[in-house]
């Protein structure tokens, strides 16, 4: 039951669809520009640099208090699975970002939620390899889209290896059950990608560019 609510908490808190919000301040619906979807890239290709930044942000601390929240309420009933309903609090607040109800279940792709997830439960340099891994591979190709990829893979690389050298504090099989979440993220990223991984393929697929708003 922990982890459903847990869940739940995190989708409640991933229905905050900090890009749809900031078009909306400027009399627009971002998903009707660009990508057509509500997160970071589509911001700032949309609405430029300060949109693409707030949204990051937002998106990404949105998470970051629904694992802050699980931790409140579990920490001292569920402390010994308290990483393994972290996970499950950022998984579903990805699915809250992704598929907002009150939104048509149209929302973003997940990935600034994601980067929430890991700033919130692993190590600082697990972090910034994700992040250098990101900024060098947009900084060399100029793909939003491969970057995100090569980082959710990265990052359930890091959430194994992390795991195995009993880094969370939880023996199997809760380490496994954070591996199977780590994964889906992944999975999913890959699904909400799915165009742009055709037109990477293709040679098709945009780079990045800022709008002027």
């Amino acid at each position: 039951m922990e982890r459903i609510v847990s869940v739940m908490i995190g989708y409640a808190f991933g229905l905050l669809q900090t890009g749809y919000i900031y078009g909306k301040l400027h009399h627009m619906d971002i998903r009707r520009y660009g990508s057509g979807n509500a997160g970071t890239t589509n911001a700032l290709r949309t609405l430029g640099w300060k949109a693409g930044l707030v949204t990051f942000l937002g998106d990404a601390f949105k998470c970051i208090f629904a694992v802050l929240a699980v931790k409140l309420l579990f920490g001292h009933s569920h402390g010994e699975i308290l990483p393994v309903l972290a996970m499950y609090a950022g998984m579903g607040a990805v699915l809250g970002h992704n598929y907002p109800f009150y939104l048509k279940f149209k929302g973003g792709k997940g990935i600034a939620a994601t980067a929430g997830l890991l700033a919130s439960t692993v190590n600082i340099w697990m972090v910034l390899v994700c992040l250098a891994v990101f900024v060098g591979a947009v900084a060399v190709t100029r793909y939003v889209s491969l970057g995100s990829l090569l980082v959710v893979i990265v990052y359930l690389i890091e959430v194994v290896v992390y795991g195995q050298a009993g880094g969370f504090g939880v023996g199997a099989p809760y380490v496994y059950e954070m591996y199977a979440v780590a994964a889906l993220l992944m999975l999913s990223a890959f699904y909400k990608h799915r165009e742009n991984i055709k037109r990477l393929l293709s040679g098709t697929e945009n780079k990045l560019s800022v709008g002027k708003k």
